[in-house]
């Protein structure tokens, strides 16, 4: 039956071999259960609904990859645009968690309609690659400034802006020791290393008395306070409009970027160099991200850990069926997430931001043109603590610098529109 249904003889694979992939994969993101509703917490979302509608999220989303994409890809709430809706949309929409979900949902329509039209290459194709990759480490920065103040090595400063915390405070220490399990686990190939990191941390924080044991015989949490609370009103429009535009545009790029490397790896490129079930893909990702807003948390997107279910040998469909099995009987985990404190799950989002700052060693240092509008998009998005004010000084930078410099035709009329877009919102003030 599985043979059938996704192939697995033309694939080369067994269904053992993809049980195997999709535990794998499972292990070495399953650490977003934890992370993502401590995030979403911090815009005012009920912590234990979050859990729930992260694990119903990823769990359903990925089926959908595997069973209508038949991609052993799996998705889950997205690192980064997790952190732009609870820190720069529900702030901008004053607060209003409910509506910056209308958001997400808006988003997920749109991806949609561009998904099954030309207009997704196009778009995609037609925005710089080095803004692309400077996107990309400039969101792994302001995670990496979220999970330092998190942890407490830096703290706010009236003079400097910022500052070293208490580095021998009991807190910092335990998350210092996790960052170390962290990443020597990761160059050692442990499976699951950041998860591991976390749960390490969480039971020093029980050990020495900083944080109240699980109660294991808790009920598993209401979704209530999130499943359908978005609305869409209540709101400046051109607020709505530029948290829904950033939101489809991280996600697209995001998505397009991890769905390319994964099929590189996994050799399920046509002889084109084309992602086979493309549009099937992408889809998915951008119906899973309206199925999260409607359970209530941040963009689904595909998740670049399915490269570890693909080492492990998953190529098919039935790879990504697994991992979604595996977080919708994660449900049972819920009291284990309420003891996880914010400290512990710090030294996930610097390994995170480690994944995606490795990209800026593919940008032509050497052409100031390209080189000068990304690294101010790197470092405005973190220092601005707003992805869209960066991701817009990056592309008002480039068209300029460009046509300054004689370099007009380097420039498409899809990155000026975007570049106009931000010089209108920055004008109105919004």
């Amino acid at each position: 039956m599985f043979d059938a249904f996704f192939d697995l003889k033309a694939h080369g694979t067994t269904v053992q071999r993809e049980f195997v992939a999709g535990a794998t994969t499972f292990f070495t993101m399953a650490y977003i259960m934890f992370v993502n509703p401590m995030i979403l917490s911090a815009a005012g979302m009920d912590k234990g609904a979050v859990f729930v509608a992260t694990c119903l999220a990823a769990g359903l989303t990925t089926l959908l990859m595997g069973l209508y994409a038949k991609l052993p890809v799996a998705l889950a709430p997205g690192m980064g645009l997790n952190a732009y809706f609870a820190y720069t949309v529900v702030p901008a929409l004053n607060g209003d968690w409910r509506l910056a979900l209308g958001c997400v949902f808006l988003s997920g329509i749109l991806f949609v309609g561009i998904s099954i039209t030309p207009a997704r290459e196009w778009l995609i194709n037609a925005l710089p690659h080095s803004l692309k990759l400077a996107i990309a480490a400039g969101i792994g920065f302001f995670l990496a400034l979220i999970g330092l103040e998190n942890a407490g090595v830096v703290v706010a400063s009236a003079d400097t802006l910022v500052q070293g915390g208490i580095l021998t405070d009991p807190k910092v220490l335990i998350a210092a020791g996790a960052f170390i399990v962290i990443f020597a686990l990761a160059a050692r190939g442990v499976i699951g290393a950041v998860l591991l990191g976390i749960v390490g941390a969480t039971g020093a924080a029980i050990a020495f008395g900083l944080q109240a044991p699980p109660v294991l015989s808790a009920p598993l949490p209401s979704i209530a306070p999130t499943f359908l609370a978005m609305h869409f009103n209540g709101a400046a429009g051109e607020a709505i409009l530029t948290s829904v535009l950033v939101f489809l545009l991280v996600d697209m790029l995001d998505t397009s970027g991890t769905l390319t490397a994964v099929a590189y790896q996994g050799k399920l490129l046509d002889e084109n160099g084309r992602l086979k079930n493309a549009r099937r893909a992408l889809t998915s990702d951008a119906v899973g991200t309206m199925i999260g807003a409607a359970l209530g948390t941040s963009p689904v997107t595909a998740y670049i850990e399915s490269a570890s279910g693909i080492q492990a040998g998953g190529r098919s469909g039935l790879t990504a069926v697994v991992v979604g099995i595996l977080f919708l009987l994660s449900l049972v985990l819920s009291p284990l997430a309420g003891a996880v404190p914010a400290y512990a799950t710090a030294p996930a989002l610097v390994f995170v931001a480690a994944l995606m700052a490795k990209g800026l060693k593919d940008i032509d240092w050497d052409d100031m043109t390209e080189a000068a509008p990304a690294l101010l998009t790197a470092l405005a998005i973190p220092f601005t603590y707003s992805i869209a004010t960066g991701i817009g000084i990056g592309f008002i930078a480039y068209v300029a610098i460009k046509l300054i410099s004689g370099r007009w035709r380097d420039v498409n009329a899809a990155v000026v529109v975007i570049a106009l877009a931000f010089v209108a919102k920055i004008a109105w003030g919004t």
